[in-house]
């Protein structure tokens, strides 16, 4: 019998990087999962990729009515849910000064509200002893330059992780993070000019104990590790991340 035969796990921002990382190493034990994001045509090649074992529902976090929908959606391909992967979310680089309301706003409604209402919508199916990852980041320890509001939601996520421990663990459903530090995702050129990305690549990997990037693998065995294995676990928060918040 493979490893999560029998399992059935939700990841939003599911169609590529980690969330596709965990997605895959998930369907390949053998579990069902359904997986989010906002784009069509991501999610139809990421579904192509995983198979009959993977529905993708399009949504966006930062919008209720779309997260009522992705509930019904689970509720009716899944029934229940053993693992809630909260990770969508989006990076931004904006110096403290020139940041705008328009982009605060926009990073806490999906790496914030969107999180913390994936999680209240989806609880209702969620099985006896479930467990729930939601992806922080390693910036939100670190006072990283350009980075004040990306790392002020990332840091009220690991907050959260805290706060939704107690109050689900009345049904036995634990909450934990997982704490990123640079992982080569891709997102960094969609969200950079090449020369800012690789010099910010460049930058991390020369201060990291480890001297490397992480894959998005590595972090989607951290992540089910968690969801799964991590049965007397909950409210804290993994760092995976070559050492550079720990050394």
């Amino acid at each position: 019998m493979s490893e999560y035969s029998g399992k059935n796990a939700v990841i939003t921002g599911g169609s590529s990087g980690i969330g596709f990382a965990t997605a895959e190493l998930l369907v390949d034990a053998g579990a069902r999962v359904v997986i989010t994001g906002r784009s069509r045509a991501t999610l139809d090649a990421a579904a192509e990729r995983l198979g009959e074992n993977a529905l993708a529902v399009r949504s966006d976090v930062a919008s209720l009515p779309d997260l009522d929908a992705v509930a019904a959606r689970v509720r009716d391909g899944l029934g229940t849910v053993d693992a809630l992967f909260v990770n969508a979310g989006i990076t931004s680089a904006t110096p403290f000064a020139s940041t705008t309301e328009e982009t605060f706003d926009e990073s806490f409604a999906i790496n914030v509200k969107g999180a913390f209402f994936t999680v209240q919508k989806l609880a209702p199916l969620l099985s006896t002893g479930a467990g729930v990852v939601l992806t922080t980041s390693a910036a939100n320890v670190m006072g990283m330059l350009e980075t004040s509001v990306y790392a002020a939601g990332k840091a009220a996520l690991r907050s959260m992780a805290r706060s939704l421990s107690r109050e689900l663990l009345p049904r036995r459903i634990r909450v934990n993070a997982i704490s990123p530090g640079p992982v080569d995702t891709g997102i960094l050129e969609n969200t950079m000019t090449k020369e800012a990305a690789d010099q910010f690549k460049a930058e991390r990997v020369a201060e990291n104990p480890m001297g490397r990037f992480g894959t998005p693998e590595e972090v989607a065995r951290a992540m089910a590790f968690l969801a799964f294995d991590a049965t007397y676990t909950t409210g804290t928060e993994l760092a995976v991340d070559g050492g550079i918040t720990q050394l």
